[in-house]
């Protein structure tokens, strides 16, 4: 006899704050009052009683009851909320519209909402109007909403449990969605599995029952082994942003539904060590150090990239990242505009005496004299760093008719008028004022101490906005005491405070005509915003795509879309006979290779190959298992 096919899978889904981010009758309340002056108030009563509703506090049948007699609503606003929740749907279904077609026939949706609007949003995503059970309005000859069908099980108290019941669903049922309406499925012996949805709200007393909490679609699917957008799901990734990074970043992260953990300070060794613990993606500014110490820890197995929310890298060990295939991007040239301002406003301020003149009319001081007060115009500015913020000096200082000189330590090609330095005693020969912008390489430690001091001139202007260790304090403290250095402005120390709570200690503090700043030289909103936008960007692109351009230690490679393929990324020790190994691994299980891209750097290989989705597991295993293999992940 031929044996039986089991049923297949009925996976029953809620509608509000589950396929969508928000409630609908809370929202059509919202859209029927617009104009309203007690809008805030009728809404704020709807949404007091979906809560209790949904947290179980409140009888099912009186909280519907209650929110439609407030709710003053018809046809044209019912027809604004479906345009709006069309909007609104959950990102993960969203990523996964191919998923709730093809299994189309075995999704339920099964809400206390109303059919009326619930029909048309789930049926642009695949879902026919005959797998949706809900409730219904009912309307007058105008169109107004007069109520609804009293006698739709769903209106009832246990709507969902009765209907379920009556549909004697066979075989495993599963049930998605985010309140207690929903687990009572479960409670009820109705459905084998209960999964609390956290996507868009989280209730600790339905999360407390749940078989499993899913913070995304995705999550539901990869536990259940079945067909989904991503190959593992991102609600699974954590990411820890550090030094109260821009909230574009958080929110970047957030919407693509990994876990987002955001520090408002910086963290030493051990306090990184214990944080970093099952973390993915770091993201930090310039304060926090990722040493050999930290990467060497167990807790730091899982970091697949790192993001720099600034210029310099140097608080990073990129040759540490790059042994464990751990990917670093940073902001080159995100914040330098916000630089380039600050450094000509101080070069201004201090020529002119500012901030001296402020401090004494905060004092009651009027003291109007020209005395010690010069325009830069005519003057000679020195450049010791010719990179993105020292050209874009060059260029509005000669505008403001300064004379410009630089130097630096690779050949460099000069703008406008600018004049190359052979050596830094050249430049600080000629310069009234001098100007740092290097970068933070353990070689620039104190490139400026008592002898350069010596080499400029009298009463020199002197400015500092890259990295704190690159000046020796003291020699600048005795430069300044002895008149050496006329005034200074200095933005990075070598030891700054992790949070704005510690407090800043410095010999520097005191001194006439010097002007000290927290490290704000990129910190404007603009700079942040392009910060917050570019760093996410680019570790998004690895993690979701493979590609790594932009990357400040990791071969570069800009890769096209993923399409109907599955990616499989391979990052390994440069030796020879690698690339041959693992198309031999393809060829052993006759895989087709649709696409692949190969970049090396004098250390580390970087294979992506995409290849069709049929293939056997066994191949993912011997990839690994190649000698060298640094790394190894699957997209698709």
């Amino acid at each position: 006899m031929p044996t039986a096919q089991a049923e297949p899978l009925k996976i029953v889904i809620d509608f509000d704050s589950t396929f969508t981010k928000v409630e609908g009758l809370d929202e059509l309340a919202r859209i029927a009052l617009q104009g309203n002056p007690k809008q805030a108030e009728i809404v704020g009563k709807i949404t007091d009683i979906t809560n209790q509703g949904m947290a179980g506090a409140y009888s099912f049948a009186d909280s519907l009851r209650d929110r439609v007699a407030l709710l003053p609503a018809n046809r044209s606003h019912v027809d604004q909320l479906i345009v709006f929740l069309k909007g609104k749907i959950s990102e993960s279904f969203k990523r996964n519209q191919d998923f709730l077609e093809e299994y189309a026939d075995q999704i339920l949706i099964v809400s206390s909402g109303f059919k009326d609007f619930i029909v048309p949003v789930v049926n642009e995503m695949g879902i026919p109007a005959e797998n949706v059970y809900a409730n219904t309005f009912t309307y007058d000859a105008e169109g107004t909403i007069t109520g609804y069908d009293t006698d739709n099980l769903l209106s009832q108290d246990k709507g969902k449990v009765r209907l379920l019941q009556s549909l004697q669903l066979e075989g495993e049922v599963y049930v998605i969605g985010d309140g207690m309406t929903d687990y009572e499925l479960r409670e009820s012996g109705l459905a084998n599995k209960f999964f609390a949805f956290t996507e868009n709200v989280s209730r600790k007393a339905v999360t407390d029952k749940a078989d499993f909490i899913v913070p995304s679609l995705d999550e539901f699917l990869y536990i259940n082994g079945l067909s989904r957008a991503q190959s593992y799901p991102k609600s699974r990734i954590k990411v820890l942003l550090l030094e109260n990074v821009h909230p574009g970043a958080v929110n970047a992260f957030k919407k693509e539904g990994f876990q987002v953990e955001l520090l408002k300070g910086a963290l030493d060794e051990d306090e990184l060590i214990e944080k970093i613990k099952d973390v993915s993606i770091v993201g930090l500014r310039s304060k926090t150090n990722l040493t050999k110490k930290v990467l060497d820890h167990p807790n730091a197995s899982r970091l697949m990239c790192v993001g720099a929310f600034c210029i310099g890298t140097n608080q990073i060990d990129l040759i540490e990242c790059e042994k464990r295939g751990i990917a670093v991007f940073n902001a080159p040239y995100s914040n330098t505009r916000s630089v380039v301002e600050l450094s000509i406003g101080l070069m201004v301020m201090l020529t002119r005496n500012i901030f001296e003149k402020s401090t004494k009319m905060h004092a009651g001081v009027w003291d109007k004299s020209a005395t010690n007060s010069y325009e830069i115009r005519g003057k000679k500015i020195g450049l010791v760093g010719y990179g993105s913020i020292g050209t874009q000096i060059s260029v509005i200082a000669e505008a403001l008719g300064m004379e410009v000189y630089f130097y630096d330590s690779v050949d460099k090609l000069a703008l406008g008028n600018a004049k190359k330095c052979s050596s830094l005693k050249e430049l600080l020969s000629h310069a009234d004022f001098v100007s740092l912008h290097v970068d933070g390489r353990k070689s620039n430690t104190n490139i400026i101490g008592k002898q350069q001091f010596a080499w400029m001139k009298d009463n020199v202007v002197f400015l500092n906005l890259s990295r704190g260790h690159v000046v020796e304090i003291p020699a600048l403290v005795e430069a300044i005491k002895s008149g050496k250095v006329w005034g200074a402005a200095i933005d990075v120390f070598p030891y700054e405070p992790k949070t704005n709570d510690e407090e800043f200690i410095n010999e520097l503090r005191g001194l006439p005509n010097v002007i000290l700043t927290p490290h704000i030289g990129g910190s404007t909103e603009e700079a942040q915003k392009n910060i917050g936008e570019f760093v996410p960007s680019k570790l998004l692109q690895f993690i979701n795509n493979g590609s790594t351009y932009g990357s400040v230690n990791f071969p570069e490679l800009q890769l096209p879309p993923l399409e109907d393929a599955h990616r499989l990324l391979h990052i390994h020790h440069n030796v020879p006979g690698i690339l041959a190994q693992i198309n031999q691994i393809f060829a052993k299980y006759h895989v087709n290779i649709i696409g692949q891209y190969l970049k090396t750097t004098e250390n580390t290989g970087y294979v992506i190959t995409d290849v069709a989705k049929e293939y056997s597991e066994e191949i993912v295993n011997e990839l690994r298992l190649i000698d060298n293999t640094i790394k190894f992940r699957m997209l698709y």
